[in-house]
């Protein structure tokens, strides 16, 4: 390691992430126990030792520069890395005990959630979890769980939010099923396919219209409330539908239709109550899943 080009304090980083979560200087000053003005200096002496500017101030709000949002990921890892390394000089990962509910999708729930878990035990066997799985968003503000993953970030001031990373969604349908309606290579040959809808299929149209694709209501011929239903749906062969790749490639069964048309984009956010600066167990549980979800 070139250790010469390690120039920084650690707690001036601190103090930057502090920033950039908290959103403020003054809600980072209360997250770390500090005054405004020492965080501020922090800041200040980060910028002056790697050379760049990371906020552009305009009265009282901060916006990240391009230069300090380039840095935000690495800064995280970094986050991350000393909370563990914190954790397991205390031999507190080991000892840390309690529940942790996590709201997810339940698409998310069953083919992401049982490796993340596996991981949890590992580090932190005496953690116990209770994972929701719902598709309405579930409200923190009132304990409806911990931690949440959603595909919209929170506006509410109470809540933290993280954007873990944006997935690419593309249509899906067996082998047999791309065979039957004559393996199309244009969207207009989608026309008379059948299509499966998560949830309202209304507002699936929606998104298929979105697409491109020349369809109405009627060619959604099946659907369910449930996404793990309706990708079962698609596995069997009864149609077409939109999943997130990594969400696919867990089903060798299927093939992507239409490879080359520009996907939709879901982002993916990790969301709890301030609540985690404090709480041990979901300050862990929070930063595991961000590392196997990026």
């Amino acid at each position: 390691m070139n250790w010469d080009a390690v120039s920084f304090d650690w707690n001036h980083i601190r103090a930057f992430l502090a920033t950039v979560e908290e959103g403020s200087l003054s809600a980072a000053a209360r997250a770390t126990h500090q005054t405004q003005p020492t965080l501020g200096r922090q800041v200040a002496a980060l910028e002056e030792a790697l050379g760049v500017t990371l906020f552009e101030r305009v009265g009282r709000s901060l916006t990240l520069t391009t230069s300090g949002a380039q840095l935000v990921d690495h800064v995280r890892a970094m986050g991350e890395a000393a909370s563990r390394v914190s954790l397991a000089a205390s031999g507190q990962s080991q000892s840390i005990e309690g529940l942790v509910r996590i709201s997810a999708s339940d698409v998310a729930s069953t083919y992401q959630m049982p490796r993340i878990l596996k991981m949890l035990r590992d580090e932190a066997p005496g953690v116990e979890v209770e994972v929701v799985a719902s598709n309405a968003l579930s409200d923190l503000l009132r304990r409806d769980a911990d931690i949440a993953l959603r595909h919209v970030r929170p506006v509410q001031p109470e809540l933290i939010a993280r954007k873990l990373s944006d997935q690419n969604a593309y249509m899906y349908a067996t082998q047999e099923y791309v065979a039957r309606i004559g393996h199309p290579e244009c969207l207009e040959d989608l026309a008379e396919a059948s299509f499966i809808a998560y949830g309202n299929p209304d507002e699936m149209l929606v998104h298929l219209l979105a697409m491109g694709l020349p369809v109405t209501r009627s060619n959604i011929r099946y659907h369910s409330a449930s996404g793990v239903v309706g990708w079962q749906f698609v596995r069997d062969g009864l149609g077409i539908s939109v999943m997130s790749e990594q969400i696919a490639a867990l089903s060798p069964e299927v093939v992507r239709v239409l490879p080359d048309i520009v996907p939709l984009t879901i982002p993916t956010w990790l969301v709890s109550h301030r609540e985690l600066i404090t709480s041990s167990r979901i300050r862990l549980v929070f930063d595991l899943l961000a590392d196997a979800l990026a």
